[in-house]
């Protein structure tokens, strides 16, 4: 049994929509995850909660309000409209909107923790030999906290790539724009082409095995007591 044109496509638009949208996460969760790993203020805790509420949201609820937002009546929706941009609901840019909303505590939480874990003592050292801000940041917090990045890319990575409930939502299922793989296995099965079903979930199982076993591989040793 062979892929067909349609399941080739609908795992080329898969993998990039989870490239575009693990880019986009580490770049806007890095500062997040930062302020969540130094801040005292009090909006530290909400602002957390906020972050992992797709942790335990159904996909179709999150997908739902996501909808509801960028909607020609909701206000996300209204200042695209209003930029020349359209409603993103439906479109491919509207799947990378919802797919940063999903994974953005599997970004941010590893992020978090490898930024609490350094300490202050690195930067303290930097900033005595003239370091500024900036400088300290990307010469000695980034070094360090590579693990933490490279935890998350792999986690956004497969996260958006096994994501179904909010893209259905959000996205629909046209063949080429918003089809993913989740929903061409949908697709099969609804059909009654288990074959084709068969093949793509195994590419899911053997990818999502790929991934654990990468994330085992890059995880720091710990000492032995």
């Amino acid at each position: 049994m062979h892929l067909s044109a349609e399941d080739w496509s609908a795992i080329g638009l898969t993998l990039r929509l989870a490239a575009l949208t693990t880019a986009l996460l580490l770049v806007l969760c890095t500062p997040l995850a930062w302020w969540l790993a130094h801040t005292r203020s009090r909006w530290r805790g909400p602002i957390a909660a906020v972050v992992a509420l797709p942790l335990v949201l159904p996909p179709t609820v999150l997908g739902f309000y996501l909808l509801v937002l960028m909607g020609p009546a909701g206000p996300l929706g209204t200042l695209t409209q209003s930029l020349g941009l359209g409603t993103l609901p439906f479109t491919f840019a509207g799947l990378v909107v919802g797919s940063v909303a999903y994974s953005l505590p599997f970004a941010v939480q590893p992020l978090q923790r490898a930024f609490e874990s350094l300490g202050a003592r690195p930067l303290e050292v930097a900033a005595t030999l003239g370091a500024g801000p900036v400088d300290r940041f990307v010469t000695v917090v980034l070094p360090l906290a590579r693990p933490g990045f490279i935890t998350a890319g792999i986690l956004s990575f497969a996260h958006t790539v096994g994501e179904f409930g909010v893209v259905l939502m959000l996205g629909g299922n046209i063949p080429g724009v918003t089809r993913v793989v989740s929903v061409q296995i949908y697709d099969h099965v609804e059909a009654m082409e288990y074959a084709q079903a068969y093949w793509l979930a195994g590419g899911m199982v053997a990818f999502s095995f790929i991934v654990l076993l990468a994330l085992q591989w890059w995880q720091p040793e710990r000492p032995r007591p």
